[in-house]
């Protein structure tokens, strides 16, 4: 990827060279004639789609760009880590499941700023999903084993093998949570269970969320999207699922992944219904060998343990109004992420799991 590009302050500043060399590692002699923003989606990131016209070998007719917006350089810092995304893909790593192609990664560590320009998904007629619109169990079937390959391909020592990634880091709890107004969340959940309903904010952080985080760096470790709930996921053809947003790739155990996809993606009931079986397609997406292999019980701890992510972001996302997210969406998934953590018996999980430690 080109070194020799710096990061506009504003995407009108790209111009036609600009982007040439950008695009040239992927599409070999392109020369680029205009470059047009056609929208703007500024929020935590600065982000961007611009048509693009050509002369002569021709290219994509529009890319997504995506970079730090400087008002939230301290909360990108501290939730997702500023440049997680563009190492992943500057590192040149397989990643074995659906996901925008990255034309160019650009990394200016002085100036505390990243730069992404990637393939623009609406040219493969995708269509992004959000929690008003979850899956069927056989779209989130495609997502559970996509995660499966991904996880099994880099699982335990596996991931040692790839230095390229040797810069992941754990994951680990983030400061601030805890200043979250969670009464104004649980108040518009009348009919979460009593267990969560009764929940302070320093019982979901101290006694459940933190007790699970510590728990991702025991075990086989592999390489995590961190961040796979159904926002941030796509369809294509209506039954394959891909992931973006790839900003808080770590390293850690498989179940954050798979239960906050799989907890967010379905309703309540699907989940009820299929998750067991869900369970079963991920363990044999693995591709392991028998003896690395996880059991169905250790599976199914881990997963149930998971719970106690979604439902604190989610819970401390919802409580903060219109701040971070659409209020149907995060109450959406508040409510999904509270059902499972009663469904699912998350505090005996994490006992379970701390038992083990």
């Amino acid at each position: 990827m080109p070194d020799d590009l710096t990061i506009p302050a504003d995407w009108a500043q790209i111009s036609p060279d600009w982007m040439t060399t950008a695009l040239a590692g992927s599409f070999p002699g392109v020369r680029v004639a205009s470059v047009t923003v056609t929208l703007r989606d500024d929020g935590t990131n600065r982000r961007a789609r611009l048509a693009l016209e050509y002369a002569g070998t021709p290219g994509p007719s529009s890319v997504f760009v995506k970079a730090a917006d400087p008002a939230h350089r301290e909360l990108i810092k501290l939730t997702s880590g500023m440049f997680h995304e563009p190492r992943l893909f500057r590192s040149g790593a397989a990643l074995p499941i659906e996901h925008p192609a990255v034309y160019t990664a650009l990394i200016d560590t002085e100036r505390e700023d990243f730069l992404l320009v990637m393939e623009d998904l609406t040219e493969r007629g995708a269509d992004p999903r959000d929690a008003t619109r979850p899956l069927t169990v056989d779209q989130a079937a495609d997502g559970v084993r996509a995660l499966g390959r991904l996880h099994g391909h880099y699982w335990g020592a596996r991931l040692d093998r790839h230095p390229e990634l040797s810069w992941l880091e754990p994951f680990v709890p983030w400061n601030g949570m805890e200043i979250a107004p969670l009464q104004a969340a649980l108040d518009r959940l009348p009919d979460a269970p009593p267990a969560v309903l009764a929940l302070t904010i320093d019982q979901l952080i101290d006694d459940i969320w933190k007790p699970y985080i510590a728990s991702l760096t025991t075990g086989p470790q592999t390489l995590l999207h961190g961040d796979a709930h159904i926002g941030n996921t796509y369809l294509l053809d209506g039954a394959r699922v891909g992931f973006l947003d790839w900003q808080v790739a770590r390293r850690g155990s498989w179940s954050l992944d798979l239960g906050y996809f799989l907890q967010g993606a379905l309703t309540v009931a699907d989940r009820r219904r299929a998750e067991s079986d869900l369970l079963a397609e991920y363990r044999a997406a693995l591709r392991l060998p028998a003896a690395k292999l996880p059991s169905a019980a250790e599976l199914e701890t881990g997963y149930r343990a998971s719970v106690a992510h979604g439902l604190t972001l989610w819970l401390c996302t919802a409580s903060a109004g219109e701040l971070w997210q659409r209020p149907d969406i995060a109450l959406a998934l508040a409510e999904r992420y509270a059902a499972a953590y009663a469904d699912l018996d998350t505090a005996g999980a994490l006992a379970e799991l701390a038992a083990r430690r």
